[in-house]
Order: C-alpha cells, then sequence, then structure tokens
C-alpha cells in the first residue's frame, strides 16, 4: 500500500514519521515501573479498614470518574506494606471487572493511597507521555477492543498487567499530545454540559408531571373534580398474538433491546423471520411497556402497527376514559415504575399484572388530558432535541479521536 508523503508503515498501522511505536513497559521512570497490578485480595480485607487514613481506590472511582468517591481507608502500616500499588498525580487506573477498561486520571493533590485488586495501574514517565492523552488512546474503539481480546476466557475479569506489558501505542511528541489531549477535553466538556443540562430538564419534567398528572397544578380554563380509577379498569394489555414460523410473513418487530431506556424513543428495530418466536400485536396508539425489569423503564407510545416480544406488555387505553398520549405519560412516572417493579421470578424478574391492574390514577376529562400531555410533549421534545444534538456532539468526538489518534489530523 502507498504511504503518502510524511507517514509510515508500522506494526500498529501507518503513522507520521514523527511519531513512535513504544510498548506499555518501555514507558515506566527509575523505579517505578510502568504497569502496576493491585494487591492480592487478602492484603486489603474489611477488617484492616480504618475511618481514616489512606484511600483505597477501586472500581467505584474509575466508573464514577471522581477520585474522591470512596469511604475506604487503611492505616499507615498497611500503607508502607502496600507501597508499591500506591498512586501519585498523573498515574492512570485502569478497570478490570464488570465496566472494564475504564480510566481514571489521577490528578494533583489527589488523597495518598493504594488500588484494590480491581485495577491495573499505569505510570508512565510524564516526559514522554501525557496522561490525559493515554486516557483518551486507551478509550478508543480499537484499543478496548484489544483489552477484550487480550482477557483470557474472553472477559476483561481475567486481565492481568503481564498481558499489558507489550501492548504497542502510537506515541507523538509530547506537545502534540499535549494539543489532541486539549481538543479531545473541549468536546468533553461539551458533552458533559448537554448531559448536565438533559438531567435538569428531565428533573423538570418530572416535577412538572407531578403536579399535572395528580392535579396538584391545573392548567388554565380548567376545573371540576378528578375521578379516580384503577389501572386494569381503563387499561387492558392486548392479549392478540402471532407465530411468524407458521405465518411466514415478515412483520415490523420491537425488541425489549429496541426502546432506550427512560427516553420513550426506539434505538432500533427488526423484521421477523420464519426463525422468529411468538410475538404480541400492537396497533397506532398502544403504549409499550417492558415488563422485564420494569426498573430498566422500557416504554414506547407506538406511532405504527406490528409486533413485538411477549417480555413486552401492550397496553390498549379505553380511549373514553384516558388518552393513549396520557396513559403514556402516566406510566413514565416514577410512582408507576415502582409498582411496576414489583414482580415474580428473581432471575428474570417481570411485572406482575394482578399488582399493576390496581394502582390508582386519577384522571381528568380527556379534554384536560389533551391540554396536559401537549404541555409534557412539548418538554419531551425539547429533551429529545438536546438528546439529538448530545448524539451528534458524541458522534464527532468520535471521528476526532480516530483522525486526531492516528495522525490523520495534525493539530501541531
Amino acid at each position: 500500500m502507498e504511504v503518502k508523503p510524511g507517514y509510515k508503515t508500522t506494526e500498529i498501522g501507518v503513522i507520521p514519521d514523527d511519531w513512535e511505536v513504544r510498548t506499555l513497559d518501555s514507558l515506566g521512570r527509575r523505579g517505578r515501573p510502568a504497569i502496576r497490578a493491585g494487591p492480592f485480595g487478602s492484603s486489603l480485607t474489611k477488617d484492616t479498614y480504618v475511618a481514616d487514613g489512606y484511600k483505597i481506590y477501586g472500581q467505584e472511582q474509575v466508573i464514577r470518574g471522581d477520585y474522591l468517591f470512596g469511604e475506604y481507608f487503611i492505616p499507615s502500616e498497611r500503607f508502607n506494606e502496600l507501597k508499591s500499588c500506591a498512586v501519585e498525580p498523573g498515574d492512570i487506573l485502569l478497570s478490570l471487572v464488570g465496566t472494564a477498561g475504564r480510566v481514571l486520571v489521577i490528578p494533583s493533590g489527589a488523597p495518598e493511597g493504594v488500588i484494590n485488586p480491581r485495577l491495573i495501574r499505569f505510570s508512565f514517565d510524564q516526559t514522554f507521555v501525557s496522561p490525559p492523552f493515554f486516557k483518551s488512546l486507551i478509550e478508543t474503539h480499537t484499543y478496548q477492543a484489544l483489552l477484550a481480546r487480550n482477557a483470557q476466557g474472553g472477559t476483561m475479569g481475567v486481565l492481568n498487567a503481564g498481558l499489558l506489558r507489550s501492548l504497542q501505542i502510537p506515541l507523538p511528541p509530547l506537545a502534540e499530545q499535549e494539543a489532541i489531549a486539549e481538543a479531545l477535553s473541549d468536546a468533553d466538556a461539551l458533552i458533559e454540559s448537554l448531559e448536565q443540562l438533559i438531567a435538569k430538564k428531565r428533573q423538570i419534567k418530572q416535577g412538572a408531571m407531578q403536579e399535572l398528572l395528580t392535579g396538584k397544578k391545573r392548567l388554565p380554563g380548567f376545573s371540576g373534580e378528578w375521578g379516580v380509577r384503577r389501572f386494569g379498569e381503563v387499561v387492558l394489555p392486548r392479549k392478540e398474538r402471532i407465530d411468524p414460523r407458521r405465518t411466514g410473513v415478515q412483520e415490523f418487530c420491537i425488541e425489549l433491546e429496541h426502546i432506550g431506556q427512560g427516553s420513550g424513543c426506539l434505538v432500533g428495530s427488526k423484521a421477523t423471520s420464519e426463525k422468529s418466536s411468538l410475538k404480541s400485536v400492537f396497533h397506532s396508539g398502544d403504549v409499550l411497556f417492558g415488563k422485564l425489569r420494569a426498573y430498566l423503564r422500557k416504554y414506547w407510545l407506538a406511532n405504527r402497527s406490528g409486533v413485538c416480544s411477549t417480555e413486552i406488555w401492550v397496553l390498549a387505553a379505553d380511549r373514553s376514559h384516558v388518552t393513549p398520549e396520557y396513559l403514556f405519560q402516566l406510566v413514565t412516572v416514577d410512582r408507576f415504575i415502582e409498582v411496576a417493579s414489583t414482580a415474580y421470578g428473581t432471575h428474570m424478574p417481570r411485572s406482575d399484572w394482578n399488582v399493576v391492574k390496581n394502582y390508582e390514577v386519577v384522571l381528568p376529562s380527556v379534554e384536560e388530558q389533551t391540554a396536559i400531555t401537549a404541555v409534557l410533549s412539548d418538554m419531551d421534545s425539547e429533551i429529545a432535541a438536546l438528546e439529538a444534538k448530545l448524539a451528534k456532539a458524541s458522534q464527532i468526538k468520535q471521528g476526532m479521536m480516530h483522525n486526531l489518534l492516528t495522525g490523520k489530523i495534525r493539530l501541531i
């Protein structure tokens, strides 16, 4: 393959001429190895913890991105015994279990402490490696996939420090590393600000729902008493089923994974095939609600007909009492989710209709329901627009990472 001027072919692909390829174990500094695994589990047990002392850094801090989180400490004697596992500013911590592959850079001023057995510590010579640059690099799809492949047994739960020593990375000059890290940090700041704004808008909507759906606050022009009904009196789950293996007809199909968590939006769909299992039928205006692990908040107001997993309730509203739009808002409130989470089964908990059908709702007139859902739908639209903006910002950042971390676009 022809390489354009200014670039070279290496073991890890085409990179700029002035970039190096280095193994992780070659990037340490005198007296401090580049890679260090956490201590044996028997070295850090709860009977050694104290109320105040040297901090234990674990997955909780890495997953949250918060180095101050957590209240586990060890005394100075145990800290001195485990000092080879201590953290210093600029160290990078990598989680190994569960949400493996997450990374945290230890900043200046962080409490002294040690890593626990579920972390690996990278400690590089910072005259060669910028910690924020390395964090961005290791978080790319390429290196996350590489870490997963290097894990014994196919899970990162058994990834160990020895497997990482020979891992190769592209290394630009330090000034370029810092410029790349700064550009990606700006992208992260935009993403974080959008996430915070979306969270705030959702809280505002929850507050509005609490007032409008209970009658605590009335919209102008409406008065009169609301009626109290049991959920099962105004809503019924559809019983219609089809077996695609028998019909041979392709149908628009929704599975649980196709419903966004807490968003009320679809994130995908598929067509049934002759291998598909039994499906429930839904129609436009039905509310789909994931009865498997209801706390995941899987719900959607159908705008077309189709079929769905039998792990999803197809809720049909009695339109003389409740509009589909109002029903959709009712199933998204915290109290309904709490009731629906009263489930049977332990391994795969499913909502119990015998419980949900007795859930009491207060219902205004259909006209007032329509007015209320118009207000809440406007809020939903605003949140959806922000989520689309967030998705675009995340997509742009992924493109930036690919171009900047491979040298396809140069900042210096």
